[in-house]
């Protein structure tokens, strides 16, 4: 095994081949402008799909093409709430029929935390007591 080892190699180095016979992919540049006045241009491949916005390396901020290509809005659903979800499977009347029923188990203490409505046994006698 030690006799198939690259003396002088290091992880990450350099390659070994040369660039004869390699055909690159064709490039082409593209301008940017950002808010700040910042130019800069950035090197794609010709079949890349160019994009209309791009971050500014020296700023941060967006930096729009300045070959003229638009920017695609999304459309974007407006965000379901809960309610709206609720509203989907019941009526509001229904609902209010619901909550009238639960509000009186609640009330009448057959549901809801024990230590608040349900009388335990210790509690009656005290109460049968007095």
């Amino acid at each position: 095994m030690a006799e198939r080892t690259l003396r002088g190699a290091r992880l990450g180095g350099q390659s070994f081949e040369d660039e004869r016979g390699i055909e690159f992919a064709a490039r082409q540049q593209v301008g940017y402008q950002c808010v700040h006045g910042h130019l800069f241009e950035i090197t794609m491949s010709i079949e890349a799909d160019v994009p209309a916005v791009w971050e500014c390396p020296r700023c941060g901020a967006e930096a729009e093409s300045t070959a003229g290509i638009e920017r695609i809005e999304k459309v974007e659903k407006p965000q379901r709430t809960h309610w709206d979800m609720l509203l989907e499977r019941r009526s509001e009347k229904e609902l209010e029929e619901i909550l009238t029923e639960r509000l009186e188990l609640l009330r009448g203490g057959e549901i809801g935390p024990a230590h608040l409505h349900r009388t335990t046994a210790a509690r009656k006698r005290k109460a049968a007591n007095a």
